[in-house]
């Protein structure tokens, strides 16, 4: 058994095309988490196929564009593990064994599960009750000790700690049998077990960027108004175009956060201009105090483009690219599969079945 280090997995959707949302809430996370952690990142395919069949074609390309977004970044998968989810079949292996270990009650009060199957009542799929044991197989499987979540997805994390608690409660004896145990902070307490309690990375301030079409609505792919969002391949008379187009008021810029109160369209692009120039609200309002949209909205968009525009060159030069980022996924998912090899044997072990190590 490896004794764990510091690890960070994290996984993304390959469903549309990313935008500056999914940029500033992961993507630019996930870079600067390389120089501190070990980090595992995934192209979650398997979770696309959760709630509607995908166009087989659209889903392939989708992923190796997902792929090529992590790259263009600037994740790097050589000191690093970047692969697609469905190549480590251990996920699945472990997930079943998850459902097992799982409550009803604790995946029917799942947030995404309750307003989905309310909204359609028939016709929802049982992976979309059960997805969430996957996610936490996901991390799990590597017994990554820290995962970089957004504040809607607090819960997931907590399942995540609920399942690896009770697995360790469930099978302590036989851990500490085998000698697969290893010490966990608790609270204040030191407890044996075979999976840690992952730590969550919450996103800082401005990491949530919303629609620009409604300040009150996260900035969505699946948003029907393209111009609600700026995707990560947007050039730059699109990105002008979406800018000026966002909905915004008559009201010129604050000079103090007390300002941007009851308006959300307003908040949204300060703090957008302000999470991509690593800078604070307070700094953009001291700024440009007294402005106008008409003003601030130029300067943003060359902002933008300055941060955004060689990110999506990159991602149309790697999309023409396939087979090298078909090598990239494959040699990841060796990588990846080397250690999920080893929690699944270990795991069989402590329960139970025959020929867990064959």
């Amino acid at each position: 058994m490896t004794e764990i280090s510091d690890r960070v997995f994290s996984g993304i959707q390959p469903t549309g095309t990313l935008h500056i949302g999914n940029y500033l809430g992961a993507m630019k996370r996930f870079v600067e988490l390389q120089k501190s952690y070990n980090c595992i990142y995934c192209v979650v395919d398997l979770h696309a196929i959760t709630d509607q069949v995908q166009e087989p074609q659209k889903l392939a390309h989708n992923t190796r564009k997902v792929t090529a977004a992590f790259l263009a970044c600037g994740i790097d998968p050589q000191k690093h593990i970047l692969f697609n989810q469905s190549r480590v079949q251990e996920h699945l292996e472990l997930a079943w064994i998850f459902n097992c270990v799982a409550r009803m009650s604790w995946l029917s009060r799942m947030t995404q599960f309750k307003e989905k199957s309310r909204k359609k009542q028939e016709g929802i799929s049982v992976g979309l009750l059960i997805y969430p044991t996957l996610m936490v197989s996901d991390i799990l499987t590597y017994r990554a000790t820290h995962v970089p979540v957004g504040e809607d997805q607090k819960q997931h994390l907590e399942l995540t700690r609920d399942i690896a608690q009770k697995f360790n409660n469930d099978y302590c004896e036989h851990i500490n049998h085998l000698g697969l145990g290893q010490p966990f902070q608790v609270g204040d307490e030191i407890v044996n077990g075979y999976f840690p309690l992952i730590k969550p990375m919450i996103g800082r301030r401005g990491s949530k960027v919303m629609s620009l079409r409604d300040g009150t609505q996260k900035m969505s792919k699946s948003d029907p108004s393209d111009f609600s969002r700026i995707l990560m391949t947007d050039d730059e008379d699109t990105i002008e175009k979406k800018i000026r187009k966002a909905k915004t008021d008559m009201d010129g810029l604050p000079g103090e956060l007390i300002g941007l109160k009851g308006r959300p369209e307003a908040k949204n692009l300060v703090e957008l201009y302000a999470a991509l120039a690593d800078t604070t609200r307070i700094e953009v309002l001291k700024q440009f105090a007294g402005s106008h949209f008409s003003r601030f909205k130029p300067v943003l968009v060359e902002l933008i483009v300055e941060k955004i525009g060689p990110i999506a060159k990159e991602i149309r030069r790697l999309q023409q690219e396939s087979t090298e980022i078909d090598k990239i996924l494959i040699n990841g998912a060796e990588r990846a599969r080397g250690l999920a090899k080893e929690t699944l044997a270990d795991v069989k072990e402590i329960v139970g079945f025959v020929g867990a190590r064959d």
